[in-house]
């Protein structure tokens, strides 16, 4: 541990080596009881335990856990009505940072079931829909996936092969997604489709004749989590199974924008928990008859990230505010995106090296959180398509298909 600060003679608060911006200040005292409940709960419920699940690749009780984050409000939280906590921006992406920085795997479960299973059916769902599904979800009761990206269609959604289509009064649908977070533990998947109408969504119940969600093995990255494909063969739907409120692309990509938001907070999770694993152990590994952090090169590494690691909460509470004030554009969630999560992998990377070969042990999480953040940086958007979307914005000029 590095040494406590003292307050200078001037009345100025210690310097935290944890929170060097002081921005725990930003924050009121609802926020901070929000963070400090989430935190505990995941002190308390995952960090004894992510190791052993992300070395056997497995996450055994996450039946356990979604009803547990129902119980403390963490699932779809700035949704308001139907059992949802209506917390503000900046205290969902406080739970984001707080979930991730136990690990990814445990943020993705949360970011899925609210920010894109419960949070298009709020938006784009019926009334029917979202009594019959909303207040379970929120409860943990019910885990839901959302069924957007296909084996040849990721980051171009709109070339998508999945179809529905009318048989009667029923909808018929046809296809697979593939990278579905929750998939094979959901109760209700959000489906996106072609139709003769453009692209739409459906409330798809897991237990539908036709529908089954083997699930994918083998990752080298977010182990602790439950990762599927969707199978649609001959689904068959009654006509109120599809989500009114959308047609075409703007659906299930403003769904991708919410989630992305998490994201921006998330990856600084992942980031907090890698420096601090990597100063903790500088103040106590000893090389040459001192403790690491007494040298130069240890001591440029841990301000480099701590510099990096900061502005990137600085820049997730940035837009979390923009959000609560109703300003918060998509270009800027692919700022925030594509900064955190880039300086996440570098921040982990970096503290791998100063705790060496120890670095690579799930004894202590950086190695965990390093892997883990290679598909953060991939889902939601790669860094390419956020680039994309920035270079776009900057310029005018739209290369997705120039």
């Amino acid at each position: 541990m590095p040494p406590a600060a003292k307050a200078s003679t001037s009345g100025l608060p210690p310097f935290d080596p944890y929170d060097p911006l002081g921005l725990d200040d930003l924050l009121s005292d609802e926020d901070r009881a929000v963070r400090d409940t989430v935190r505990a709960w995941a002190a308390d419920r995952v960090l004894p335990h992510v190791a052993g699940w992300y070395e056997r690749g497995e996450l055994p009780v996450i039946r356990e856990l979604a009803r547990e984050l129902g119980a403390i409000g963490a699932l779809g939280m700035p949704l308001t009505g139907y059992g949802c906590a209506g917390a503000s921006a900046v205290q969902y992406g406080l739970a984001c940072l707080e979930l991730e920085a136990a690990d990814s795997g445990i943020r993705s479960l949360v970011s899925v079931q609210g920010s894109l299973a419960m949070y298009a059916i709020h938006r784009f769902g019926s009334d029917e829909h979202k009594e019959r599904w909303l207040p379970r979800m929120a409860a943990g009761e019910v885990i839901g996936c959302f069924g957007l990206t296909e084996p040849d269609h990721g980051s171009d959604p709109a070339g998508m092969r999945t179809r529905a289509r009318r048989d009667g009064s029923d909808w018929v649908l046809d296809g697979r997604k593939t990278w579905i977070t929750n998939g094979s533990v959901a109760g209700v998947a959000v489906v996106w489709a072609q139709t003769e109408d453009g692209i739409r969504g459906f409330a798809v119940p897991t237990d539908t004749a036709g529908f089954s969600a083997p699930e994918i093995h083998h990752k080298w990255s977010l182990r602790a989590s439950v990762t599927s494909e969707l199978v649609l063969d001959g689904v068959r739907l009654p006509a109120d199974a599809v989500l009114p409120g959308a047609t075409g692309l703007r659906g299930p990509l403003s769904c991708l924008s919410h989630a992305r938001y998490g994201i921006v907070w998330g990856a600084m999770g992942a980031a907090r928990a890698s420096f601090e694993a990597a100063l903790d152990y500088a103040g106590t590994r000893e090389q040459f008859g001192r403790p690491i952090g007494g040298f130069q090169l240890t001591q440029a590494k841990l301000a480099d990230m701590a510099v990096e690691l900061h502005k990137g909460i600085l820049l997730a509470h940035h837009l979390g505010r923009r959000m609560d004030a109703g300003r918060l554009r998509p270009e800027q969630i692919s700022f925030g995106k594509l900064n955190n999560v880039r300086e996440a992998i570098d921040i982990c990377r970096t503290a791998r090296t100063v705790l060496g070969a120890n670095g690579i042990s799930l004894e202590y999480p950086v190695m965990r959180h390093a892997t883990n953040l290679e598909s953060v940086l991939t889902y939601e958007g790669t860094v390419e398509m956020h680039q994309l979307v920035l270079g776009k914005a900057l310029t005018g000029f739209d290369a997705f298909r120039g």
